[in-house]
């Protein structure tokens, strides 16, 4: 059975076709990626709600499946195991799902100095490496297994720092907080 890659790209604000009308083109090399990893993998491709024009991924066979407008990402997030990101926050709700996160940020200093910035240290604080070419991808996704120990750590630190609460059991715990100080559950008792 083969395994998935999640791509779920963000836009960029100066890739418009009319205000609030944003375009986008693919810069991972699919073509590329489909001849080294297309026996083991297949890709589902997510891109953001901005981006007005579809991509025709026709030309990719059975390796790429775009799911652009499949209302839930979250059930992609489920049935993937690997993400390939750039700045979009789904790597967020993706690490609570502890599987390998890939970050291709191949116009890094121009997103970080021209179009937006960010709120964290991508160097720093990111839970996988940074890539900026299709090759680095490809012999991430290669030797995925090391990837995912070599930012083991970081990955746990960032887990730690932003999902610590979610083990399975959080909405549990808000509903019994808000059960034990509504005013109404404590008259019954």
């Amino acid at each position: 059975m083969k395994k998935v890659i999640l791509y779920a790209p963000t836009w960029r604000d100066d890739e418009y076709v009319d205000v609030g009308q944003y375009k986008f083109q693919l810069k991972l090399n699919i073509a590329k990626l489909r001849e080294q990893l297309g026996d083991d993998y297949v890709m589902v491709l997510r891109t953001h709600y901005f981006i007005t024009n579809n991509l025709d991924t026709s030309g990719f066979g059975n390796f790429v499946y775009n799911e652009s407008s499949y209302d839930d990402i979250s059930e992609l997030y489920l049935i993937s195991d690997i993400l390939i990101t750039d700045y979009s926050s789904v790597f967020f709700d993706y690490s609570i799902l502890r599987r390998p996160i890939l970050y291709y940020v191949y116009d890094y200093d121009k997103y970080a100095s021209v179009l937006r910035g960010f709120y964290l240290d991508m160097n720093k604080d990111l839970p996988g490496p940074l890539l900026k070419t299709s090759d680095e991808v490809i012999d991430s996704i290669k030797n995925i297994d090391q990837v995912s120990t070599e930012y083991a750590d970081k990955y746990a630190k960032f887990n730690e720092r932003f999902s610590k609460w979610e083990d399975g059991h959080a909405s549990e715990r808000v509903v019994n907080m808000l059960l034990k100080n509504d005013a109404r559950v404590k008259k019954i008792d």
